[in-house]
């Protein structure tokens, strides 16, 4: 490849899936239809040499550019092995055979160039998540100013809605705070006085007035923009294997003539070891063949950015795994309803969503959708009244309702409780009375995803270990984690604390995937090998990731790991066939039994050959022979 184009595999930001430009366009459309017409053999033998020769230089211009480059700077490139092989060629009157060269050469160039992307702005995704003004609260007046201008023990004022803008305590007000893509924690969380809140989450319900202590790049979310900004100047460059073997196969093809010419002194048999050997396989097999993967992964609902990704993602032999909105909903469902004896689970909710109503409780939306799927319409509450940290108590048709806590139950002195409280760890537990006595329980949780078990035990069979990383407590961590059968969890993280992790194992020798989806995994998703983004991520995890899927269906992740190393054993065989073909096409070519125009249909049978072993790749999944 070019110069420029190694250089643009070599950064992690490289151009977008651009158009080919007319140039480029017309010069590999001339070079396909002069092949034809001089394989139609339309035309007598000069007016064909004219034709390739006129071919050649014209449309191998960019090749003869590179190739003059790297003769300059001694550097041995592609550029050069090929065009000695095409002036070899076209010095014994294989016009034909060093045209095809040029063309392989130059489709090689725009398919390597589509499966680069540039351009993840995730810095400036993140810093568009936190508002640009706050309400400050100064004397009795409250004032809007720009959010670079709060100071330490300010007090800022949050509405409901809002995004809170510094990292502080809660000194008025109680509220619920969705905290999911800070901390990872699948509920919103109750604020009450005295309760830490961390800029870059929102505000879900109540008014608040917040006293800053940190504010800037000293707040968690600060610290995420800065982690993002490490990971990014720390990447590591990884060599293409691809590059690596093809410049192996250069010099062994140039010394190869060499001691030949210096042993035989026979310049056609020089030339015919010149021209049978080949890097076309590599040249243009290896992006063939990842262009082919990507565009199966898409179809099977897959973004993968770029081949660089693809290959590793075929390496990675550790999956890491945010918890919430990855393998969960990240949204409270409504698990199960225990009515009480002579209750039923229609009449638990009949009293539950009436009194959850008028709530702002997270835990109401869930119990309220419940009950609208059972088409029950909440009747009308009276003497609402809230307890925070409690529950909440109403009359509804004359009678009192209790829906809470065990704490508040047992402070209402509300009979016929359970003896124990519920086992099940994971689960948020609603309890419901009426006129002093229990009518049931209603249990809440964050479902796991349908698929997700599947993912993880496809994942197992295709030997990979898998990691769950949560910001939840360790309880719930480890039930999710059984539930699943994730080999390995650790529970209650902070963003740089999953970081740190990841490059733990990195270290350790782990090739690593990280699946998330929110901003609080980016930077664990871009110190990873891989990072692979869920389809509801926030924008940050997106532009984070190396790897986004559409919707939420981690099978399709277990597929594309399936296509990377589909894609990884094609693309090794080309490099063994290659090396195997060219190492006994020298041989034959040194002992005389090769002429050029035999070496050529070597030449271009075997890379040709190698060219569709890497086409099969576009074929259907679907498609059978």
């Amino acid at each position: 490849m070019s110069q420029a184009c190694c250089k643009a595999k070599q950064q992690r930001q490289g151009p977008a899936f651009r158009l080919p430009d007319t140039i480029e366009l017309l010069r590999i459309a001339s070079a396909a239809v002069s092949i034809l017409l001089l394989w139609l053999g339309m035309f007598s033998e000069r007016t064909s040499q004219i034709i390739g020769i006129s071919a050649v230089l014209v449309c191998g211009y960019p090749i003869f550019k590179s190739a003059f480059a790297a003769l300059v700077s001694r550097r041995m490139t592609m550029e050069l092995s090929m065009t000695i092989a095409i002036v070899a060629a076209m010095f014994v009157g294989e016009a034909f055979t060093a045209l095809v060269i040029v063309f392989f050469v130059l489709l090689a160039e725009e398919l390597e160039h589509a499966t680069i992307q540039r351009g993840r702005n995730s810095i400036s995704s993140l810093l568009d998540l936190l508002p640009r003004v706050a309400l400050i609260k100064s004397g009795e007046q409250i004032v809007e100013v720009n959010a670079v201008d709060i100071k330490r023990d300010d007090i800022v004022v949050v509405k409901p809605g809002a995004r809170i803008v510094v990292d502080g305590v809660v000194i008025s007000g109680t509220t619920f705070v969705d905290e999911a893509a800070i901390t990872g924690e699948s509920l919103p969380t109750e604020k009450l006085p005295g309760s830490q809140v961390f800029a870059g989450t929102i505000n879900q319900s109540g008014a608040v007035e917040v006293r800053a202590e940190r504010v800037g790049p000293d707040t968690a979310f600060g610290k995420i923009v800065h982690a993002v900004e490490e990971a990014e100047k720390n990447r590591a460059t990884i060599q293409r294997l691809a590059d690596r073997l093809a410049g192996y196969l250069v010099l062994f093809s140039l010394a190869a003539a060499v001691v030949t010419f210096a042993i035989t002194w026979n310049i056609r048999e020089t030339i015919s070891v010149i021209i049978v050997t080949g890097a076309c396989g590599i040249a243009a097999g290896t992006p063939l063949a990842i262009l082919g993967s990507i565009g199966r992964a898409a179809k099977q609902g897959s973004i993968v950015k770029g081949g660089l990704y693809l290959e590793r993602l075929a390496q990675v032999n550790t999956v890491i795994f945010d918890k919430t909105g990855t393998l969960t909903y990240g949204k409270p469902f409504v698990v199960s309803v225990l009515p009480a004896p002579g209750e039923t689970p229609h009449s638990v909710l009949d009293v539950a969503s009436a009194a959850e109503s008028l709530s702002e409780h997270p835990l109401a939306r869930a119990i309220l959708d419940r009950a609208g799927e059972m088409s029950i319409a909440p009747k009308r509450a009276e003497n609402f009244t809230y307890t925070p940290g409690r529950g909440i108590a109403c009359d509804v048709d004359g009678a009192r309702i209790v829906v809470g806590n065990r704490a508040m139950m047992q402070e209402r002195e509300v009979t016929g409780l359970p003896q124990d409280a519920s086992r099940a760890t994971h689960v948020s537990e609603v309890l419901i009375a009426r006129n002093g006595k229990l009518v049931g329980r209603i249990q809440i949780a964050d479902t796991l995803r349908p698929e997700a078990k599947q993912a993880v035990a496809d994942l197992k069979r295709l030997g990979i270990r898998t990691l769950m990383l949560t910001g939840d407590a360790e309880p719930i961590a480890r039930a999710v984690s059984l539930q699943l059968g994730i080999d390995e969890f650790s529970a209650e993280l902070r963003p740089e604390q999953k970081k740190a992790r990841v490059i733990q194992l990195q270290q350790s020798g782990r090739i690593t995937a990280m699946v998330g989806d929110g901003v609080n995994d980016a930077p664990a998703l871009i110190e990873a090998a891989v990072g692979v983004a869920v389809g509801s991520a926030t924008d940050v995890a997106m532009e984070s990731a190396d790897i986004v899927l559409i919707g939420n269906d981690l099978l399709r992740f277990v597929e594309t790991v399936r296509i990377a190393r589909r894609c990884q054993r094609v693309i090794y065989f080309n490099f063994i066939g290659t090396l195997v073909v060219d190492a006994v096409g020298i041989t034959l070519a040194f002992m005389g039994l090769l002429n050029p125009m035999v070496a050529a249909l070597v030449h271009v049978g075997s890379e040709m050959a190698f060219l569709l072993n890497s086409a099969r790749l576009f074929r259907p999944p679907w498609f059978k022979r």
